[in-house]
């Protein structure tokens, strides 16, 4: 299919004169930008790709740190828990040790006269 179908006319047919006023209209609406602002673009467009990517390792390795630690405080709380269980065991049987040993025949609890 020839170009002069698909645009309706045959660019050959437009003057110089017109051809600089389509690129002059481009540049003016933004479609067509000059090479070195295409460069600043690309630049700061990498910047901000490299400080998201910074970010993100920084969010990463805080996430990591943070597990890290959740896991030592629910180990530190499993063992808490079991030293609080045998305490209680130990304390349970206090009671029943000591109305054991409640009689007066068992215990002397006359206050020693002083010499």
């Amino acid at each position: 299919m020839p170009l002069e179908d698909l645009l309706g006319f045959a660019p050959a047919d437009l003057g110089a004169a017109a051809l600089v006023g389509i690129i002059v209209l481009l540049v003016l609406r933004g479609q067509l930008v000059p090479r070195r602002q295409l460069e600043d673009l690309r630049t700061d467009k990498d910047r901000q790709l490299e400080d998201l990517r910074s970010e993100r390792d920084t969010w990463r390795e805080a996430h990591t740190v943070s597990e890290e630690a959740r896991r030592e405080s629910q180990d530190q709380a499993g063992e808490l828990l079991e030293l609080s269980r045998t305490a209680g065991y130990f304390f349970a049987t206090l009671p029943r040790a000591a109305r054991e040993v409640t009689s007066s025949a068992d215990v002397d609890q006359a206050p020693a006269s002083p010499t």
